[in-house]
């Protein structure tokens, strides 16, 4: 993994758990990209999938883009971009509903 987003991973888990809305959300890599979910509730129906529900695209420098997950599983990129804690300022403002605890 590359150092930037090494130092990414851990400045996102720091800023997932200093607010009530976030708190407890699992942070996870994958290339070039930041995923951030909730922890699979165990069922009837096991399902190895992550429940990622956003993810933060590394655009060079501090700089990510914004993408929420569809319910057909599919990315679709969010008209925001800038430093991990703008974007997170977004969905706790903004897309609260997206990451709020299932109930």
């Amino acid at each position: 993994m590359k150092p930037a987003l090494e130092a990414a991973e851990r400045e996102l888990r720091v800023l997932v758990e200093e607010s009530p809305i976030t708190h407890g959300m699992t942070v996870r890599v994958e290339r070039s990209h930041l995923y951030l979910g909730r922890p699979v509730t165990p069922g009837p129906y096991p399902d190895d999938e992550p429940d990622d529900r956003l993810r933060f695209s590394h655009l060079g420098g501090p700089a990510f883009g914004l993408s929420v997950r569809r319910h057909t599983g599919t990315w679709e990129k969010a008209p925001f971009s800038g430093t991990l804690r703008e974007l997170l300022e977004v969905v706790r403002t903004t897309m609260q509903h997206l990451v709020a605890p299932d109930l």
